[in-house]
């Protein structure tokens, strides 16, 4: 199985050298295969969500290597990466652009990483394909190409978002507890949306979720990540295995102390 993603020792701190320093990251090191499709837990403040935006080049590591697809792309900027990753938020409103129908929001995501001239129509066959894909997410909004995206709910924002992050096919998706700002009901549709197009593209993908009987449920492989570092990953046999207690039960073993973040317990 190929390797889609190498991580190698990385550090990350923040403040450095003021009161406030904070060393985020603490020597992570990581092999993930294509279409593998990791769930990420941990508790409040143990790196997840700084891990995802140091893959994605938000964040400039401090020591480490980052590679995607066998490219170094450690000193690579976030825009240079585009067209290599593709992202989902937690909030919904972060993934798309308000005042810009359905179909100028795809158009866009059909765009990713490509050089954007001033030439921005839509024809026909980009309707008719953007249609089809939505369909999929069996909202109707292959209806609705015209409309703003503002006026859409928040569940149906995040489909879209997830949809248009995966158009073009990236060599990895983050899920940045993409369905954490969502009503139960909601969250679960999203979920399952996510799985079905994740599974059918053969997407390799990182989830992080703050519900640990989702992170057992979805995906291959499940980390746990605390103080920084990786202290559990978990195969797709062992997932199959456990249960919210063994990872508690985990947890202590492998931190030295009890998991009390309640939205990790709900």
């Amino acid at each position: 199985m190929a390797e889609m993603l190498k991580i190698s020792n990385l550090q990350l701190t923040f403040g450095k050298g003021s009161v406030n320093q904070n060393h985020v990251l603490k020597g992570v090191d990581l092999i993930v295969n294509e279409g593998d499709f990791i769930t990420v837990i941990g508790g409040n403040g143990a790196g997840k969500s700084t891990l995802l935006n140091s893959i994605a080049g938000s964040l400039a590591v401090d020591e480490g290597a980052i590679e995607i697809g066998g490219i170094d792309v450690t000193s690579r900027s976030e825009h240079q990466r585009a067209s290599l990753l593709g992202r989902v938020f937690q909030d919904p409103r972060l993934g798309t652009a308000t005042r810009m129908t359905i179909e100028e929001n795809m158009k866009v995501a059909l765009k990713r990483g490509q050089k954007r001239g001033l030439k921005f129509g839509i024809s026909r066959t980009d309707r008719i394909l953007f249609a089809k894909h939505l369909e999929q997410l069996e909202l109707g909004l292959e209806k609705r190409l015209k409309a703003e995206v503002g006026l859409l709910s928040g569940g149906q924002r995040q489909a879209l978002t997830l949809l248009m992050a995966t158009l073009v096919q990236p060599k990895i998706l983050l899920l940045d507890e993409h369905t954490a700002a969502l009503d139960p009901k909601t969250a679960e549709q999203v979920l399952k949306l996510t799985d079905k197009i994740v599974t059918e593209q053969n997407l390799t993908a990182f989830m992080i979720t703050h519900n640990m009987q989702d992170a057992l449920t979805y995906g291959n492989r499940l980390i746990m990540l605390d103080k920084g570092k990786i202290i559990v990953d978990l195969s797709k046999e062992e997932k199959e295995r456990a249960t919210v207690e063994d990872l508690m039960r985990l947890f202590k073993e492998r931190s030295g102390s009890v998991l009390n973040d309640e939205a990790l317990l709900t």
